[in-house]
């Protein structure tokens, strides 16, 4: 849908993308109303004020159907459920429904990359971004991590490329959004409470391609059977990453070999991990697949190398905090679903100890039975669903319960000898207990630390 100056639109939801998506429209002379289930008391002043003087009206409290009276268009932020009664009506009385994606298809105009999955977005969106900067480019990098995509059209002059992080949430209002190059790292259970059935999640991811057309790219994730049966275009370059042969991104060992047919010739070039802060079994992955969409995007193997060099992943990420008389404690807090704490336990060589637990997102936490079994010698339960992670899993591990992470954390000491890994990843969203995964593990971390006689890792 092309948005048009003296358009009225209806935006709910005043978090980071809604605000950013009130400016993108204001920007191109929208109407502009907002709704947002908070009390007036609860949001920022200053966001008061700022759309007070922008001649925005707004509503707080609830979401009720008189702030679509009048409205061409209503754009729910990500985070918004998409049952809301508001919409229902919305869609009974035909209003279009975008996301912010949809808002910002076909306005790029530099090549766009798009990553999502499951599990490592985060960590493929920033190394993207960080191998194009050593390559020289200046690229826009955002999304879901952190940065509104919509902030790229307040200076487009500024970027030569676009880098984003994709939710599912977004993808389901994404309209005819396009990337140049797609990657789809992999799918396993997530955000079921949205989404109702893993086939209707996967549908969300592969969202990203329903729109590409010949000439474009899409990245699947070999090692991921979901990943790498999504369906692509007629006329779009279908590019895998992982451990089976035949990948353009193959991992062998701690090396990622990028292979590409260039006119008829076969080129190839080695990427050696071992000595970079990417050498984790998951991090190759996240690397092969950062590495195969820089070389497509033009990237010259030296830049790239360079950039690996000084690449630190995002915090939060199998991240070693310590080590206490040989025990390794490792934060991996931005595990929140079940398939990151597979991917995190599969990749781990030593006993695990294992700190999990919290707000369940109506996963099958039986899926981890065989996992847990195989590699985790102590379990330390958390939050609201210690009683569903121990009716799946008690009967395969040792189990006990904890109050709060500095209990665990105790816990989880006097549970592990020296060699053992006491690994925090829970599993869950963290909102139970904590204000977001972040928060979940910087006290993870500084409990850690007053246990004492720590040693600090980068």
């Amino acid at each position: 849908m092309q948005v048009r100056s003296g358009m009225q639109a209806a935006v709910i939801g005043l978090g980071a993308a809604g605000l950013s998506t009130v400016r993108y429209l204001l920007n191109r002379g929208v109407r502009v109303r907002v709704s947002d289930k908070r009390p007036l008391d609860q949001i920022e002043p200053s966001t008061v004020q700022w759309l007070d003087q922008a001649g925005v009206s707004m509503e707080t409290g609830a979401h009720t159907d008189a702030m679509l009276a009048g409205a061409d268009l209503v754009v729910p932020g990500p985070g918004v459920p998409l049952d809301l009664p508001v919409l229902a009506t919305a869609r009974a009385h035909g209003l279009p429904i975008l996301g912010e994606l949809a808002l910002a298809a076909g306005g790029f105009e530099v090549p766009v990359i798009a990553v999502t999955g499951s599990n490592g977005k985060t960590t493929v969106t920033s190394l993207i971004g960080h191998l194009l900067r050593a390559a020289n480019r200046k690229p826009f990098v955002g999304g879901n991590i952190g940065t509104p995509l919509l902030e790229y059209f307040a200076d487009p002059d500024g970027y030569d490329a676009v880098v984003l992080e994709l939710s599912s949430f977004q993808l389901d209002l994404a309209g005819s959004f396009r990337p140049d190059i797609g990657l789809l790292l992999n799918i396993s259970p997530d955000h079921l409470d949205r989404h109702g059935t893993l086939a209707a999640y996967a549908e969300a991811k592969m969202r990203l391609f329903s729109s590409q057309k010949t000439g474009d790219i899409a990245i699947l994730g070999s090692d991921d059977a979901l990943a790498a049966n999504a369906p692509v275009n007629a006329g779009v370059q279908r590019c895998t990453f992982g451990r089976t042969a035949g990948c353009e991104a193959l991992i062998a060992d701690s090396r990622v070999i990028i292979a590409l047919d260039r006119g008829g010739e076969k080129q190839q070039e080695m990427y050696d991990l071992g000595s970079t802060r990417l050498h984790s079994s998951v991090n190759r992955l996240n690397a092969a697949a950062a590495l195969l969409a820089a070389t497509l995007h033009g990237c010259a193997a030296a830049d790239l190398r360079r950039g690996l060099a000084d690449f630190e992943p995002p915090p939060h990420r199998m991240a070693e905090v310590a080590i206490i008389d040989g025990i390794r404690f490792v934060d991996d807090s931005k595990a929140t679903n079940i398939g990151a704490l597979e991917a995190a336990l599969v990749g781990c060589e030593a006993p695990v100890v294992l700190i999990a637990g919290g707000r369940d997102k109506n996963s099958d936490f039986n899926l981890l039975r065989n996992v847990v079994q195989a590699k985790v010698k102590h379990l330390v339960l958390i939050g609201e669903a210690a009683d569903l992670m121990e009716a799946a899993l008690g009967t395969v591990v040792a189990t006990e319960r904890a109050t709060t992470m500095a209990d665990a954390v105790g816990r989880a000491r006097s549970a592990a000898v020296g060699g053992d890994l006491v690994l925090l990843a829970p599993g869950c969203a963290s909102f139970d207990m904590f204000s977001g995964y972040a928060e979940r593990g910087r006290v993870f971390a500084e409990q850690v630390r007053l246990l004492g006689g720590t040693t600090a890792r980068k």
